[in-house]
């Protein structure tokens, strides 16, 4: 039997599989404002027969997007927004729905991918003025962020509380903090971005205060019986830098505070950083959290095909692993995967024709239901 296709849980919230859906920032939001696109990308991975699906990264503010066209959870403007694209994906799947929450920090006020990534000068029409634990740019030659006074870190601490009240008004099922890749949570943890002196800077206990605070303020904010998870970079692939070492001391302080799962990644807080990816790479970052804290983890990064993720989860590696690209490559990878590894799925009743005859018990049991 497979145990990618297992029963999982996070918190209190009870997953078909061990398959999750990885936030994947879209950049197709006007004004933080969800639209069309995001109705038919997320019902798209809401029917891919993973067992839950995480939100792409989601701005508790304006001046906390990473792009002009982020996503965001700030007014009632975006709040309107998320709910007309959940409620389309409700009508046709009853697939768990995670909301990513995230501030950028020194990354916001940045062109979008495909248009090189670039910071946007504050003095453009599309940019802003971008803030961060100290007055240290992202790339060498880029205009210094604002280092936040206690003003401001109070201010964001508040967005991060408003966005989770309004996901809670919208049923999102459970929520995830942000505080990898280089944004603003994990510029506060990486001594390379860190370079305050006061109580929020120098050493490690100081350095964690911050993003622990947030947390904490979140999770008094949104419904006691709903989870919320974090995800983090275990190391900042750079020489002094965030490294696994660190990592473990703050999931530690995050399993005191009854963390429902760590989602382990790695990399972002400089393009300086020093990655050679292979397949499954980051993997044994979740592996030693999980070994350490008990703490349940999902495993991210060049997850590809299904017996490699069959066996992170047969060998007690992570507890769950979330695709990506490989979704967006292939949006029936879960299919795909139970039919390889001889499970079945549950898949929506116009798709069970779907299967080749060699595969025609896939979708045996299939549950089928909006909420």
């Amino acid at each position: 039997m497979s145990v990618l296709f297992s029963e999982g849980q996070l918190g209190a919230l009870k997953l078909a599989n061990r398959i999750a859906v990885s936030p994947m920032c879209q950049y197709m939001a006007k004004e933080g404002v969800a639209n069309s696109w995001h109705t038919v990308h997320l019902g798209s991975l809401a029917l891919s027969g993973a067992a839950v699906v995480f939100i792409e990264a989601t701005a508790v503010e304006a001046v906390g997007r990473i792009t002009p066209a982020d996503l965001g959870l700030w007014n009632d403007a975006t709040e309107a927004g998320l709910r007309n694209t959940l409620s389309a994906v409700r009508d046709v799947s009853a697939t768990p729905l995670v909301l990513q929450l995230a501030h950028a920090g020194r990354k916001g006020s940045s062109k979008v991918p495909w248009e090189g990534g670039q910071l946007i000068p504050a003095s453009s029409a599309q940019g802003w003025v971008t803030e961060a634990p100290s007055a240290v740019p992202q790339r060498q030659g880029e205009a210094p962020p604002v280092a936040m006074d206690p003003a401001a870190m109070l201010r964001v601490r508040g967005a991060f509380v408003s966005a989770a009240r309004r996901a809670a008004r919208l049923g999102i099922d459970a929520l995830e903090l942000h505080a990898a890749h280089g944004y603003l949570l994990h510029q506060f943890l990486s001594p390379l971005s860190n370079r305050r002196t006061d109580s929020y800077g120098g050493e490690l206990q100081n350095r964690l205060r911050y993003p622990l605070e947030v947390l904490d303020a979140v999770r008094e904010a949104f419904p006691s019986g709903k989870p919320v998870g974090i995800k983090i970079s275990a190391t900042d692939w750079m020489e002094n830098g965030w490294d696994l070492e660190q990592s473990l001391v703050f999931a530690d302080a995050l399993r005191a505070r009854g963390i429902d799962w760590i989602s382990v990644s790695s990399g972002g807080i400089s393009p300086l950083q020093k990655i050679q990816p292979a397949p499954g790479y980051q993997v044994p970052f979740a592996t030693a959290i999980r070994n350490a804290t008990g703490v349940k983890t999902i495993a991210v990064g060049l997850i590809h095909d299904a017996q490699q993720a069959e066996t992170i989860i047969a060998a007690g590696q992570s507890d769950f692993v979330a695709l990506a690209r490989g979704m967006l490559y292939d949006p029936r990878w879960a299919w795909h995967a139970a039919a390889e590894l001889s499970a079945t799925i549950a898949a929506p009743p116009p798709y069970w024709r779907a299967p080749p005859q060699v595969h025609a018990g896939l979708f045996q049991g299939a549950r089928f239901g909006a909420r």
